[in-house]
């Protein structure tokens, strides 16, 4: 199986990094995907943006592998992500690529903008990269050419790094944090068994952040979700469907 978790800013991935973690110590793939690199944080003040992105790379970096994860930087620009078409389309050359069975991204309700543009390009990327003309084009519309044949030499050739995308057409199923007014079904992961590698990365992140708040209340929070689906500590995410899939027998 593999695994897209698809979010707006360095820390967002808090919100799912135990089921990350215990997907990626059964053997699936995991893409940690960030599609700003959060440089208006206030901790970086007047630090260029060349700075800033050699510092979010190695958050990142971290991050990932602390779970396990591959992971990728866009720079759409921290706060003014729009949702439009060629956001869509870079995440959708990204699915081509890396070809998830499903994604993990924010709620559609936020009131970050970014998380909710985010949520949004996620999506629409689903359908985006289902179609082979659309996941190989270049800027302005027009289709990228075939990639040069480079006869088996391995000197780096003008054009070489121009490869054609393969659309991704499987079924990618679309979960997403849980937010109390979705329409769509909860889903619950118990991570007992990696909640000590969340709980990490949570205090990573408050540590550069210089946030007020405790591991003690992050595990709570975890316990919390837990005791709704009659586990030690869980995450909790809808999935985007109509219902979720038939089972043997009731609980």
């Amino acid at each position: 199986m593999r695994i897209m978790a698809v979010f707006a800013h360095p820390d967002d991935e808090i919100g799912c990094a135990g089921t990350l973690a215990k997907h990626a110590a059964r053997g699936d793939e995991i893409m940690l995907v960030w599609t700003t690199l959060g440089e208006l944080a206030s901790q970086f003040g007047d630090t260029s943006h060349e700075e800033v992105t050699r510092i979010r790379r190695e958050h990142g970096a971290w991050v990932a592998e602390k779970i396990g994860a591959q992971y990728h930087f866009f720079d759409m620009g921290d706060s003014r992500m729009t949702g439009h078409r060629d956001e869509a389309l870079q995440l959708a050359k990204l699915y081509a690529t890396f070809r998830p069975n499903a994604v993990i991204t924010w709620s559609d309700d936020h009131p970050h903008p970014d998380h909710r543009m985010t949520a949004k390009i996620a999506f629409d990327a689903i359908t985006l990269a289902r179609i082979p003309k659309i996941v190989n084009e270049q800027g302005g519309g027009e289709p990228m050419p075939p990639a040069p044949d480079l006869s088996g030499d391995d000197a780096v050739e003008s054009g070489e790094d121009v490869r054609r995308l393969e659309a991704w057409r499987d079924p990618i199923r679309f979960y997403q944090y849980f937010a109390p007014a979705s329409p769509y079904p909860e889903v619950f992961v118990d991570i007992e068994d990696t909640l000590e590698t969340a709980a990490a990365i949570a205090s990573y992140y408050r540590d550069f952040y210089k946030w007020q708040w405790t591991d003690e209340l992050f595990r709570e929070g975890r316990a919390g979700a837990g005791r709704l689906a009659g586990v030690k500590y869980a995450e909790r995410f809808n999935l985007r469907a109509s219902h979720l899939k038939a089972r043997d027998y009731l609980d």
